[in-house]
């Protein structure tokens, strides 16, 4: 969430900044719930000096025999006029929280201005687009070679998930082995995260509660089915003063995500493109605040260098003030190139978030012994994800006869196999 002593102080600077999101932000109850929070400790900090004071007083008047009732009667009246005030003070501060909570993070100045996804600029291409006649979408490739299962899905489960069989199983299982193997290679520490999380961490990351019809809680619990593993990542260090000198922090994990897709209705029906359930491998960073955008720039890079392996056309776009994520500050797409519908697709969206996760998870750290502990920028981005991978595979390496090549660099993952064909 935004720093509350830089939006008091600036209330106007933070609604013009935040025009560029296309909204209006409304900080009229966050400034009042401020006013009420200073008026209030102002307050007690005068009673509670008139307290002190007094009780020396009730002090003397005891230790000269005196009779203290009068003066002692009018402190129990005073203690419970500044326990009231304490209360008002609570409930400020909570509400100053909660609108917190509701405002989202301020775009990095170097986002462009736009309304939607049509408004991204297309920062650099890669590779060469395949040449495939009559192309087919990949749920069509895939249902004809047996390898996914859509109606029986819907039979045990519903709309919106997949049974992958047989190869296509061994395919999903190698793409993510693959992304870990090469990230784990370079700089990041593999983690394999619980996929359930508490209310606390979910809010930690910015999930909830502005996105609470997204998430899957399961009922008379405080359990959440994780949306991706950013927020299990990102929540190990919560409440925590990291050491200066052991930013940055690279981590990856693989991890099953859920998420409802509760305003997606309507959209991306057929396929794998938009499940309730799918697996991800997530990129997650903690940095020292004047190099998160040095860091923002190399996991986009290690995001790409895995598209660049399997030899899967891409593009790198960046979201406009209009198409930003609630909690980002800045944010590249990664659009993989889907072959059977001539489009573009996001298969990774990194995201830098300055110090706005950290605030709400409380993750800082000390340069050194004697400084004050200074929050983190925190990073994440999809490395990548593994259903929209594979349905980029099955479109874009699709043969006349109806098979789909293996990409080389996945052939040692899938023993050996160089081809999935029909049976």
């Amino acid at each position: 969430m935004l720093d509350a002593k830089f939006v008091a102080a600036n209330p106007e600077l933070v609604v013009e900044k935040l025009k560029k999101r296309n909204i209006t932000v409304d900080l009229t109850r966050f400034l009042q719930a401020e006013e009420a929070r200073k008026a209030g400790l102002a307050e007690v900090e005068l009673m509670k000096a008139e307290r002190n004071a007094t009780s020396k007083q009730i002090g003397i008047l005891k230790k000269n025999g005196e009779d203290a009732t009068e003066i002692m009667e009018k402190m129990r009246e005073l203690g419970d006029k500044i326990a009231e005030l304490d209360v008002k003070v609570r409930e400020a501060e909570e509400t100053i929280r909660t609108e917190l909570l509701a405002i989202p993070n301020i775009p990095n100045e170097t986002v462009p201005f736009g309304d939607s996804d049509a408004d991204n600029p297309v920062q650099r291409k890669w590779g060469e687009l395949p040449q495939i006649e009559n192309p087919k979408n990949h749920w069509d490739v895939a249902t004809e070679l047996g390898i996914l299962d859509f109606e029986r899905a819907a039979k045990i489960s519903g709309a919106r998930f997949t049974v992958y069989r047989g190869l296509g199983a061994r395919l999903e299982r190698a793409v993510y082995n693959f992304f870990l193997d090469t990230h784990t290679s370079k700089t990041y520490e593999e983690i394999f995260p619980p996929f359930m999380v508490n209310s606390r961490a979910m809010t930690g990351t910015g999930q909830l509660p502005k996105f609470a019809e997204d998430m899957f809680h399961i009922e008379n619990t405080d359990y959440y089915l994780i949306p991706t593993a950013e927020v299990p990542v990102t929540n190990l260090y919560a409440d925590e003063i990291l050491e200066g000198a052991n930013l940055p922090i690279h981590h990856c994990a693989y991890s099953a995500c859920f998420r409802a897709e509760a305003g997606s209705a309507g959209r991306d029906t057929r396929g794998i493109i938009r499940q309730h359930q799918f697996n991800k491998v997530e990129l997650v960073k903690f940095s020292l605040p004047e190099n998160s955008y040095d860091e923002l720039e190399s996991l986009t890079h290690d995001a790409e260098v895995l598209l660049q392996m399997l030899g899967l056309p891409y593009q790198v776009v960046t979201l406009c003030g209009g198409d930003l994520g609630f909690s980002s500050a800045k944010t590249y797409d990664i659009e993989v190139y889907m072959a059977g519908a001539g489009i573009y697709r996001e298969i990774s969206s990194c995201s830098n978030f300055e110090d706005y996760q950290a605030r709400r998870a409380n993750i800082r750290f000390r340069r050194d012994a004697k400084s004050r502990p200074e929050y983190v920028h925190t990073l994440n981005g999809s490395g990548l994800a593994v259903g929209r991978t594979v349905a980029a595979i099955l479109e874009n390496y699709q043969q006349p006869d109806g098979s789909v090549k293996i990409p080389d660099v996945l052939v040692k993952y899938m023993g050996g196999v160089e081809y999935i064909t029909k049976k």
